[in-house]
């Protein structure tokens, strides 16, 4: 029952909203034709604009307050890891309802998304203040967000999907992204993918892509610790003059691609496996008492109840049988009462006489 348990719990027991990059495909402008469109004829109605520096942030007036806030922190942190500085301007949409989110969004942006980036248009758009909780930190988001547009602007369409989220993780500091590892369930289970697996799991839903994103972190910032005057900078230059990414790692790690593969299997695995493992045996064992924990103790109250009626009926049984060893006694010791009053009658007769 407790193996069946461990099994049927998911992944993550709430999948994060998260951010994603939108498929840099021609064509890909078409899924924002109706933020394009707004913008076009003009600011939406209601809707004011913000130009600083390389971005421009249109924003509802109840984002503003957010919106400088967001455009503050981009400025004061506009570089990123292991490329250049970037210069292309920048559109930040941050939609002020689900539904002109989804809007704007198009297609492209899973159910899930709290930010989409389209890179080849230099545009990101974002939930506003009514976004839920599990949307995360907006500057996060947004850092998140700039650090593929970023990627994009230096490489272009060289990074495959878990590089790219992987890089945008590690650019934004998301480092409690790797707390999931720690409760996947498939990673106790399944193991570490390969990262041509990995590049899969990111279309599965939201609980596989949650432990996605958490292993692409781990494998771009494994490749970023192993330079550590470096970091990412020859790596990305040899991968962009090279155009592959095995040219890449053997030129900045002096290691097959199959090599950092291996290792990077066995550190997470080593890191992060055991207390999946543990994690879920856990919350197993926490599934298993609020479940069958009724059902003992009822179970406990029922023997209880029968034990103390047996009890009741032994004393009964017993005072029962005394009693009538009891009254089994006095018969043989007393006769009837008919026979001692015509044994009174003979002698009160024989006083007479």
């Amino acid at each position: 029952m407790l193996l069946a348990l461990v099994c049927a719990v998911p992944d993550v027991a709430v999948a994060q909203r998260d951010v994603v990059r939108a498929p840099s495909v021609p064509g890909a402008a078409n899924t924002t034709d109706s933020l394009a469109e707004e913008l076009r004829v003009g600011l939406p109605t209601g809707a004011q604009r913000i130009d600083e520096g390389r971005f421009t942030v249109v924003a509802y007036a109840s984002d503003a307050k957010l919106a400088r806030a967001m455009l503050s922190a981009a400025i004061k942190n506009d570089s990123f890891p292991g490329i250049r500085r970037p210069r292309a301007n920048v559109l930040i949409a941050i939609a002020p309802d689900a539904a002109r989110f989804r809007a704007w969004a198009g297609p492209s942006a899973p159910e899930w998304g709290a930010a989409v980036a389209f890179p080849s248009l230099q545009r990101v758009i974002m939930q506003g203040a009514r976004a839920g909780s599990d949307a995360g930190d907006p500057t996060a988001v947004l850092r998140h967000e700039l650090a593929h547009l970023a990627l994009y602007e230096a490489m272009g369409d060289l990074p495959t999907r878990w590089f790219d989220e992987g890089y945008a993780s590690v650019a934004a500091g998301e480092w409690g992204r790797e707390e999931a590892l720690a409760a996947s369930v498939g990673l106790a289970i399944r193991g570490v993918p390969t990262l041509e697996q990995l590049e899969l799991l990111f279309y599965r839903g939201a609980s596989d892509a949650q432990m996605a994103y958490a292993l692409a972190h781990r494998a771009v910032a494994d490749l970023q610790a192993r330079d550590p005057n470096n970091g990412l900078r020859i790596f990305l230059d040899a991968w962009k003059e090279s155009g592959s990414f095995e040219q890449g790692v053997r030129r900045a790690y002096g290691m097959t691609s199959a090599d950092f593969e291996k290792e990077w299997q066995r550190v997470t695995r080593r890191r992060y496996g055991t207390l999946a493992l543990l994690a879920n045996l856990s919350l197993a064992f926490g599934v298993f008492v609020l479940v069958l924990g009724p059902l003992v103790y009822q179970r406990r109250k029922r023997d209880k109840a029968r034990l103390q009626a047996m009890r009741v009926a032994d004393a009964a049984q017993e005072a029962a049988f005394r009693q009538s060893m009891l009254d089994a006694m006095l018969a043989a010791d007393h006769p009837p009462d008919a026979t001692l009053s015509n044994d009174s009658e003979t002698l009160h007769s024989d006083e007479v006489r």
